[in-house]
């Protein structure tokens, strides 16, 4: 019931969130004199509305999020009465245009920033110093995590390691006294500066007796393990050939904490700098919509679904479900800010039927019609949206197919955050 719970109350925060998206299209126009008659949160038939003023406020059936409607959007609208040519949107300067139509976006930015400042001192953000990437991961401290048993084989599945069991070995590590938390310093003849150099002076080895130095408490020693051969993959590829290596059964690990609570006042920087985190990785992740594809599909027709491939509401609602149903609050709103920081950026792509395509289409205006001034050359006008129609229709095919793709594979094979 706590997972239904969940699911519904992720569902619902999006679903504020979006239309305070369109909130801030509405406030914006009207303060700068656009006229706006709809204000709607969700689509399909009205349920009820009401009017205030000039303009119409209502909830609709399907509750998939919201839209305003602003007259003269472009100059091809024909929902512009006589009296209100002036006020047509299409008619203000460039730079009110911008700020009215980014609004949604800023909107979300801004529930990212609110969010982000209420989970650091109420929950706390993670850790941002911590390794995230596997480039950053070889960089960091070669401290380690010991474990007492280790599998040799790759196609073992056993769930449980038990020494002696299947492929199940020992952890030669702990045999020879190493703890967690140790810091290793050398690997035999090898000086070891972080984790990447220590994991490559272990696979170099030879099987056998060899020398580690580490680190305890302040504390040099050493300790000699009898490294044993393992099966394992390439560190850079988790996907490349398998391959014969010496072990330790050590992994890395780190003294620093997951997560860093904070006070009302240093709560404010720290969100600024978490949500510029979640800026450039949603970027990245973006560019890499495309290549995720395949593995999209892939993960409906009977493959593992890959955790890095894009979700929908619905697996992000499954994700909150989870949360809370765990008990894992921070994991609740972190997909939350995440999310809104992505929506952001996603309206914010000069394509149309997005924001961003408007924004874009009216500076290219602007700056076509300057150009043509100093060239002393007539103003060739505003864009003919009719034109665009081709690639708007485009886009629009291509994110409903993107859309429905992820939603099917977020109802037949969800990601899961808990094993």
């Amino acid at each position: 019931m706590l997972f239904w719970l969940g699911c519904a109350a992720f569902a619902l925060t999006i679903l504020i969130s979006v239309s305070l998206h369109e909130l801030g299209h509405m406030i914006t126009g009207k303060r700068f004199g656009m006229k706006v008659t709809k204000y709607f949160v969700g689509f399909g038939p009205t349920i009820f509305s009401f009017h205030r003023g000039e303009t119409e406020y209502g909830l609709k059936l399907i509750p998939l999020g919201g839209f305003c409607k602003i007259v003269g959007m472009t100059p091809q609208d024909d929902d512009v009465a006589p009296e209100d040519q002036h006020r047509a949107m299409w008619r203000f300067p460039v730079w009110k245009r911008t700020v009215v139509m980014a609004a949604g976006s800023i909107t979300h930015f801004m529930l990212a920033l609110i969010g982000a400042w209420v989970m650091a001192w109420a929950i706390g953000l993670p850790n941002m110093d911590l390794p995230r990437t596997a480039a950053e991961e070889r960089a960091a401290p070669a401290m380690v995590r010991v474990a007492d048993c280790l599998l040799t084989s790759l196609t073992d599945t056993a769930t449980e390691c038990k020494p002696g069991v299947g492929s199940a070995a020992s952890g030669p590590a702990a045999a020879a006294g190493l703890k967690t938390g140790d810091v290793i310093t050398r690997v035999g003849a090898t000086p070891v500066a972080n984790y990447g150099q220590l994991t490559d002076a272990i696979r170099a080895a030879p099987t056998g007796p060899t020398v580690f130095e580490y680190t305890r408490d302040g504390q040099t020693a050493q300790a000699t393990i009898n490294l044993i051969s393992a099966e394992r993959r390439p560190i850079d590829d988790p996907s490349g050939p398998i391959t014969t290596v010496a072990v330790a059964g050590i992994s890395r690990t780190t003294d620093q904490p997951a997560v860093i609570h904070y006070n009302g006042l240093s709560a404010i920087p720290a969100s600024g700098e978490y949500n510029w985190f979640l800026v450039e990785n949603s970027m990245r992740a973006m560019a890499r919509i495309p290549e995720k594809i395949p593995a999209l599909w892939n993960s409906i027709t009977g493959d593992e679904r890959d955790p890095d491939t894009p979700i929908s509401v619905i697996g992000a609602s499954r994700i909150g479900g989870e949360a809370l149903e765990r008990g894992v609050p921070e994991v609740f709103w972190g997909v939350f800010i995440s999310l809104n920081v992505f929506i952001g950026l996603f309206n914010l792509l000069p394509l149309l039927p997005v924001d961003g395509g408007h924004i874009a289409i009216a500076w290219f205006e602007a700056l076509r019609s300057r150009l043509y001034r100093l060239l002393r050359r007539p103003d060739p006008g505003r864009v003919d949206y009719y034109k665009l129609m081709p690639l708007t229709y485009a886009v629009i095919l291509i994110g409903g197919a993107f859309t429905l793709l992820t939603a099917t594979a977020d109802i037949i094979n969800p990601i899961t955050i808990f094993p």
